[in-house]
C-alpha cells in the first residue's frame, strides 16, 4: 500500500515536545511515554471513496435510538478456535493480522514512541484486547497499524481499508449513518488549550474577539464550534496536532478538542495548559464498517470482559492517572445494547 511521509514539524516545536514529554515521564515513575512526537509518522494517504450518506440525522432518526446505543454482545464470546465460519473475525484470523486505523501523534491515546518505534497509548491497548480475542494470547503482536487523519476515519472504514478505527472518535447519530460503533469505551469532554500566559480561561472568553481558535477538520469538535460558538474565530487543520503547531507558530491563540487529547498536548508543551469546564460530552467508540454487525457484537463482548475483569481500570491507570495527565476520569456509563440488529 502506497504511503507518503507526513511533513516535518519545525525543530522548535519538536524540542518543546521533547521537553514536555520528558518531564511527564520523569513524574510518572515507570510508565513509558513517547519522548518525542515528530513529523516522521507516516500517514496512510491511500485515496478513499465515501459511499454512505453525508447528511444530518432526521428528528425521527435521533428519537428512534440513543447515539450510544449499540448491538448486543455475542453470548457467549467465541474463543479464537471457535470463531464463526465466514465471519469478519474468521477472515481477520485467516489473514494473520488485524488492520487498524489509529492516530500516530495523540500522546496518551495513540502516539509513536520515538525510542521503541512502537505506537502506544489507551486506544492501542484497547485494540490489543480485541486482537487477543481473535488470535489468542499473542494477538497483541498481530496488529497492522495505519496512521490516519481525523477526516479519514470514516472513509477508511467505508472503503474497508481498515477493520477497526480507534482514534478518540466520538459516537453520534450522523456517524451511525455511515459506520457502526462499539459500546462506549471512554467518556471525554471538549475543553480549550491555551498558553500559560493567556488571559483566556474558557471558550466563551473568545467570543467576539480577534483571537483565533483551532480545531481539527472532520471532528465533532469543529462541528460544535461551527454550530454553537459562531462568535469565535475558527480555523481548521487536518489533524489536531497541527493545531498545537499553529499555536506555537502564532497562528492561533487556542486549540479546542477533547480534554484527553489536550492533556497530552499540555504534557508535551509545558508552556500550555487546559482551561475551562467541559462544554460537551464525547463518548468514544471503536468504529467499524456499517455492515460488520456481528464483528461489532464480538467486540462488544470483548469490551464486557475488559470492563468486568478490571482491565479497563488498569489501562486508565497506565495512561492517564499514573502519568498525572487526567486525575478525574469519568466512569464509564452502563453499556446500552438497545440498537436493533439490521
Amino acid at each position: 500500500m502506497s504511503r507518503l511521509p507526513r511533513r516535518p514539524v519545525r525543530r522548535a516545536v519538536a524540542l518543546a515536545l521533547v521537553a514536555g514529554a520528558a518531564l511527564l515521564a520523569a513524574c510518572s515513575g515507570s510508565t513509558a511515554l513517547p519522548s518525542e512526537i515528530t513529523g516522521a509518522v507516516p500517514v496512510d494517504s491511500t485515496p478513499v471513496t465515501t459511499t454512505a450518506p453525508a447528511r444530518e440525522c432526521t428528528t425521527a432518526e435521533k428519537a428512534a435510538v440513543a447515539d450510544t446505543a449499540t448491538y448486543p454482545p455475542l453470548d457467549p464470546l467465541p474463543g479464537p478456535d471457535a470463531l464463526p465460519a465466514g465471519s469478519t473475525m474468521a477472515t481477520i484470523k485467516a489473514r494473520g493480522r488485524l488492520v487498524v486505523g489509529v492516530s500516530g501523534d495523540t500522546l496518551l491515546f495513540g502516539a509513536r514512541n520515538s525510542l521503541t518505534g512502537q505506537i502506544e497509548g489507551f486506544d492501542i491497548d484497547m485494540l490489543k484486547e480485541v486482537a487477543k480475542a481473535i488470535f489468542g494470547p499473542d494477538g497483541g503482536d498481530k496488529i497492522e497499524f495505519r496512521v490516519i487523519t481525523y477526516a479519514d476515519r470514516l472513509p477508511k472504514l467505508e472503503a474497508r481499508d481498515v477493520d477497526i478505527v480507534a482514534h478518540t472518535m466520538t459516537i453520534n447519530c450522523k456517524r451511525w449513518l455511515r459506520i457502526a460503533f462499539s459500546s462506549v469505551y471512554f467518556l471525554a469532554g471538549q475543553r480549550v488549550l491555551v498558553g500559560k500566559d493567556s488571559a483566556y480561561t474558557s471558550i466563551t472568553d473568545f467570543d467576539g474577539t480577534d483571537a483565533v481558535v483551532c480545531a481539527p477538520n472532520g471532528s465533532t469538535n469543529i462541528d460544535e464550534m461551527t454550530n454553537r460558538h459562531k462568535q469565535v474565530q475558527l480555523i481548521g487543520k487536518d489533524d489536531i496536532s497541527d493545531c498545537l503547531v499553529a499555536m506555537q507558530q502564532g497562528q492561533a491563540a487556542g486549540t479546542t478538542g477533547d480534554d484527553t487529547v489536550l492533556a497530552g498536548f499540555a504534557a508535551q508543551d509545558p508552556n500550555t495548559h487546559v482551561v475551562g469546564a467541559q462544554f460537551t460530552q464525547e463518548p468514544y467508540g471503536l468504529g467499524f464498517n456499517r455492515d460488520d454487525t456481528q464483528f461489532v457484537q464480538f467486540v462488544n463482548a470483548v469490551l464486557e470482559q475488559v470492563r468486568s475483569s478490571g482491565r479497563w481500570d488498569e489501562i486508565v491507570k497506565t495512561w492517564l492517572t499514573d502519568t498525572n495527565a487526567l486525575q478525574d476520569v469519568t466512569p464509564l456509563p452502563a453499556p446500552d445494547y438497545s440498537r436493533p440488529l439490521p
